[in-house]
């Protein structure tokens, strides 16, 4: 399942999604939306999963969790 994490301080990095969600279960995919022109974070990312219980647990746990100074907001992605 994709998961659409939103709200992401510039600081963050793929790695540090990685292993933040890593805690929840297995991470298939991490994409950190990055600026074509600045390479700098979009502030957004998508994150794959593919046990729907860890999704949920994930989902559950980091939606509204400060990261980096920042409340991520992390929900299902749109198909």
């Amino acid at each position: 399942m994709k998961l659409l994490v939103r709200n992401l301080s510039r600081a963050t990095s793929e790695h540090d999604l990685r292993t933040l969600f890593a805690e929840h279960g297995k991470v298939t995919t991490c994409n950190l939306v990055l600026d074509k022109e600045t390479g700098q974070s979009k502030g957004f990312a998508f994150v794959e999963m593919p046990n729907d219980i860890e999704v949920k647990g994930a989902i559950k746990a980091l939606n509204q969790a400060t990261v980096d100074k920042s409340k991520i907001r992390v929900k299902l992605a749109d198909a």
